[in-house]
């Protein structure tokens, strides 16, 4: 069964993508811990991030690289932070989350509710970076 993942990859699921290239996807967390919290995924379905071969996993970093730097460039933040956790979703993936302090990296902390308005912005803001 496919994932969520793989679902918003073949646009069964609406997202709101940041970033797209042949094996990469970046799209708005919709649960997320700071506006800009981004999702990267290789399109290819694996589920443990370092099943990846040498080569998938250096490029999904080098992507998400790119993708970290619009964000920092658009989003009020301090730095980007990344965190793979790979629990949730049986789907290789990163968070990139903007922060301006250590406490919003925090997966315990409750999830931001933006309205499809605010997703659409923040999306279109990134996007224009990239």
């Amino acid at each position: 069964m496919p994932s969520i993942f793989t679902k918003i990859i073949n646009a069964e699921i609406p997202s709101y993508k940041i970033a797209e290239d042949e094996n990469h996807l970046a799209f708005l967390d919709i649960n997320p811990l700071t506006k800009g919290h981004t999702l990267v995924v290789p399109k290819k379905e694996t589920d443990y991030i370092f099943d990846l071969e040498d080569d998938e996993l250096a490029a999904v970093h080098l992507f998400a690289k790119k993708v970290a730097r619009a964000l920092k460039s658009s989003i009020d933040c301090t730095r980007v932070g990344l965190t793979v956790i790979g629990l949730e979703v049986p789907h290789a993936h990163i968070h990139l989350i903007p922060f301006k302090t250590i406490e919003e990296m925090n997966f315990s902390n409750p999830k931001l509710k933006l309205s499809k308005d605010q997703f659409e912005d923040i999306a279109a803001k990134i996007k224009s970076k990239i």
